[in-house]
């Protein structure tokens, strides 16, 4: 089918013509310049960017893809979980689209797609079932993924999210927004690795949930106390990236032992991390046999090639959605 994916759950105004797994166009506009003097994302901002942006993103998807609107025959969009704003512009867009086309539309779990965006690659692809971590800056979540369709939450994090804590720890180092690349570049600078010891958090022997504001108020308090936080902040930030990496390995691994599954998908912007790519393909080596897969580097972050994928794939499962869709800033993964 030729689908039109839209994703506008956060700061990225996305849009892609999709035909089962070939992405014919996806197209995506950020906001994140406008939320740099902030620290993170500010809802409104984000919300007026994507009414602003969205007509002129999809024409660019259809342009690029060499479609019109009236070739397309199914709308898939993101309802969930986001950002109520955001949401509702891009669930707004496809009513509308889907009203007046008179075609049929999905909505889509953001998570769900996250992980789904495994499958937009042209190389070996993962088989079911697997377990699904998604790390974001707004989510860390574990999945037991049976099908397409047929997904049990495992855990999540009890706080915040890897991908926020990478942008705080970057706040109190002063390194900028957003968080995860520059963290990444300053650890590759440390010349001593072994002079900063963070704490890892304990929730229970056999918990796999996932949290991360210890070991932020760690960083806050480690650089309170320094003389001269600014030749530590590259030890700082390894070992603050080799902490959170340790515990997103450690219990991702531990989920695909408990449930006797030998593939893991790795999906959200943070997947995009060369540090988490290098640890968890080393845990693979020694595992005896499990695979770990991870999106294309574009398809990490928020885009709509994702959304449209897995919505056609949704879509021929039988799943469907009317005009009363909604936008659902916290909606759950039901099919359990």
């Amino acid at each position: 089918m030729l689908t039109l994916g839209i994703e506008t759950s956060c700061d990225e105004t996305s849009v892609s013509v999709t035909e089962g797994r070939n992405v014919l166009s996806n197209i995506v506009s950020s906001s994140v310049h406008l939320h740099k003097k902030y620290g993170g994302v500010v809802p409104e901002i984000a919300s007026r960017f994507h009414v602003e942006y969205i007509l002129e993103v999809l024409d660019k998807a259809l342009k690029s893809s060499g479609k019109r609107l009236k070739d397309i025959e199914l709308i898939a969009v993101t309802n969930g979980p986001g950002l109520v704003g955001a949401l509702l512009t891009g669930v707004s867009l496809a009513k509308s689209l889907s009203l007046s086309l008179r075609v049929p539309m999905i909505g889509v779990n953001h998570l769900l797609s996250h992980l789904y965006s495994a499958f937009l690659s042209d190389g070996e692809l993962p088989d079911f079932p697997f377990i699904g971590l998604v790390v974001s800056g707004g989510h860390t979540a574990l999945f037991y993924c049976r099908d397409s369709y047929k997904q049990k939450l495992l855990s999540q994090t009890q706080d915040d999210a890897v991908g926020e804590a990478f942008d705080k720890v970057a706040k109190i180092l002063g390194l900028g927004y957003p968080g995860g690349p520059v963290v990444e570049r300053m650890a590759k600078l440390s010349k001593d690795r072994e002079r900063v010891k963070l704490p890892k958090t304990f929730l229970g022997v056999n918990s796999l949930d996932f949290s991360f504001s210890g070991i932020k108020t760690a960083v806050l308090y480690y650089v309170r106390a320094s003389k001269n936080k600014d030749d530590e902040a590259a030890d700082i930030c390894h070992s603050f990236q080799e902490t959170v990496i340790d515990e997103l390995v450690d219990k991702t691994m531990r989920a695909a032992e408990m449930h006797k599954v030998k593939n893991i998908v790795v999906g959200g912007g943070v997947a995009a991390n060369t540090r988490l790519r290098e640890k968890f393909t080393d845990a693979a080596r020694f595992s005896g046999g499990v695979k770990v897969y991870f999106p294309e580097r574009r398809y990490c972050m928020d885009n709509a090639a994702m959304v449209g994928v897995l919505g056609e794939e949704l879509y021929k499962r039988g799943q469907r959605s009317d005009l009363y869709l909604s936008a659902e800033p916290n909606l759950e993964v039901v099919n359990a």
